[in-house]
């Protein structure tokens, strides 16, 4: 007889397996129903629907008034069609029209005809249709000419203004432009783009076969907000006339670009800042095809030697020193050596103008007497080194100015402490070789020079919205005291030297300024650009003597002189007479400076207090 199969013990384990099993299946059950509920949910409503996000108004940009619109949005139409529901005798039809409509030469209407051939569900044709054709588009779908073809509106950026240039629209460097995807590139457009570009409309809709929105079903998941407006500190008249002004030297002086920037030294607004050549943003991608290296600001975002315009920094160190005073007297000699005779630095001229105060060293620009005053700073060239870069450190050099545009470098300047200076490199120094700035560090630089001794932050947008900015702290860097008396020597520089003054006084206005010609290292070839020179001019104009109202800073880029002789490397055009152009300019802008008395600025200085002792260099 055989045994019994079953066992009270098989049956526990089953059971207590079926259980565990079951257990575990409604476990599972509850965590996807329960737990995971609202997740399963959404990813089940991402699968069916589509999230679409509708671009609001991006702000406009103005000029200082608010009344001259720099950049602004315009709603344009998009030209798109379902080419897969069309058969390859509609879509030769349609794109034979469409072409027809949109004036296509022959290698376009191609193009047109291939990406119809494609086939895909979606597909864009063209843009920013003109109000005109969109016109005529919409006139051709209402006849049934055009089946499955779509109008979709777009927001377009638009630049009104035409610059002072050919084929350029008004501050084109300092805006910059918004690119297809609704981007800011470059300038005030990139450097706001969040203020700007506001946040999208959010909206979700269940989809189609085809995977696009089914308009019935949108609904709105976020609200958006629209852009803010920004006012400039621009000045679109001074802009306008500064371009002009900056393409006519061009032409003149065959420069490779010309740059400037006007300033206000007390507060820091930029009132232009313009490069020739420019651009037209409205066409930015042709430029992008062509050179993009156009969008490039060398206002802020390329650096140069500047030459003798750091003179007047040597100055700002010495004078702190107390190593000399302005009418402290030193040999001119034509050639200097250093470093025990292995090393050499000439004046222009290579000749020596004997005694002289060092006011009239710097207004005739002598390099000797400069490296001179550099060297004797310290009681080694190691101390020396040391003071005359902080001098330059102080008032912005070798780090940014905060200008609220995109794409601001730092510049290049050495650091004695890091690596040593020899005597010759702060020779060079002592008159703009051998360091590297741009245009707006040198006007910001110099506006402490004249405005007491503040270093400001240069700025381009003066209010958001209806919001004005407010200014930013201005750091204390020099006595009172020694920014009066390089205010005074500036103005001497204009004054004493004949060559400067019958080309950049203006008739009832005070001026002052210092100039810079310096040569151009080309690094592939590993020496120095033959006859091809930077030309600078940093200078104020005021209506009352010794108080600055304006500073210009001017830069040619790469000009061959006219006229090259020892000494004298002269353009069409020089940097000071563009100068006295500018400042012409913009002191008689209607509506930019109040009206006097001034209660911003300091009283007129009497005379400069003598600072130092008098140097025994004789």
């Amino acid at each position: 007889m055989l045994g019994r199969t079953d066992s009270r013990g098989r049956l526990i384990l089953l059971l207590v397996v079926f259980v565990v099993a079951s257990t575990a299946i409604v476990g599972r059950l509850g965590w996807w129903q329960i737990v995971r509920r609202e997740a399963l949910a959404a990813e089940a409503e991402r699968q069916t629907s589509v999230r679409t996000e509708e671009p609001v108004r991006r702000g406009s940009i103005y000029d200082r008034t608010g009344v001259v619109a720099l950049a602004t949005t315009i709603q344009r139409d998009r030209l798109a069609v379902a080419a897969d529901q069309l058969d390859p005798a509609q879509r030769r039809e349609v794109a034979a029209l469409l072409a027809e409509i949109l004036g296509l030469d022959a290698p376009k209407a191609k193009a047109l005809t291939d990406r119809l051939r494609a086939a895909r569900p979606y597909v864009i044709l063209a843009r920013n249709l003109a109000p005109d054709v969109s016109q005529r588009v919409r006139d051709a779908m209402l006849a049934g000419r055009l089946p499955h073809v779509t109008l979709e509106p777009e927001h377009v950026r638009t630049y009104p203004q035409a610059g002072g240039g050919t084929d350029s629209t008004l501050a084109a460097h300092l805006i910059g432009f918004v690119n297809r995807e609704g981007r800011g590139q470059y300038g005030v457009e990139q450097y706001y783009q969040d203020l700007l570009a506001g946040s999208p409309r959010v909206l979700l809709a269940q989809r189609d076969a085809n995977n696009r929105p089914i308009p019935e079903t949108a609904t709105v998941a976020e609200g958006g907000a629209p852009g803010a407006d920004i006012r400039l500190t621009i000045d679109a008249g001074l802009q306008l006339a500064v371009e002009q002004e900056l393409m006519a030297s061009w032409v003149a002086d065959e420069a490779v670009k010309i740059s400037a920037v006007v300033m206000d030294p007390y507060t820091g607004e930029i009132y232009a800042q313009a490069t020739y050549p420019s651009y037209d943003a409205n066409d930015y991608r042709a430029i992008a095809a062509e050179d993009p290296s156009r969008f490039i600001d060398p206002v802020v975002s390329e650096v140069y030697e500047p030459g003798s315009v750091f003179k007047m920094f040597t100055a700002l160190a010495a004078l702190e020193q107390g190593t000399v005073t302005t009418s402290t007297r030193l040999e001119d000699v034509g050639t200097l050596r250093l470093d025990g005779g292995r090393t050499k630095i000439d004046n222009a001229n290579r000749k020596g103008m004997g005694w002289m105060s060092f006011e009239d060293a710097v207004a005739w620009s002598r390099n000797v007497v400069a490296a001179k005053v550099a060297l004797g700073l310290g009681e080694s060239t190691r101390e020396s080194s040391a003071i005359l870069h902080a001098a330059w450190t102080k008032v912005g050099f070798g780090a940014l100015t905060g200008i609220d545009v995109a794409g601001e470098i730092a510049g290049l300047v050495s650091d004695p402490t890091i690596e040593t200076w020899r005597e010759i490199d702060l020779a060079n120094g002592s008159f703009g070789q051998g360091v590297a700035v741009t245009p707006i560090q040198l006007a910001t630089g110099f506006a402490a020079l004249m405005n007491g001794g503040r270093l400001v932050r240069p700025h381009v947008v003066k209010a958001i919205g209806a919001d004005e900015v407010a200014a930013a702290p201005r750091a204390e860097v020099m006595d009172p005291a020694v920014s009066r008396t390089l205010v005074g020597m500036m103005n001497h520089v204009l004054t004493e030297v004949p060559f400067y003054r019958d080309r950049t006084l203006i008739p009832g206005y005070f001026v002052g300024g210092k100039t810079g010609t310096a040569q151009i290292w080309d690094a592939k070839a590993r020496n120095w650009k033959k006859d091809l020179f930077n030309y600078s001019f940093v200078g104020y104009v005021g209506r009352q003597e010794g108080v600055p109202e304006l500073v210009v800073a001017v830069r040619i880029n790469e000009a061959r002189p006219s006229v090259i002789k020892v000494g004298q490397i002269e353009l069409p055009v020089m940097s000071f007479e563009l100068f006295r152009r500018i400042a012409t300019n913009a002191i008689t802008t209607p509506g930019l400076l109040p009206a006097l008395p001034r209660d911003d600025l300091p009283p007129p200085p009497g005379p400069s207090p003598s600072l130092g002792p008098l140097a025994a260099d004789q």
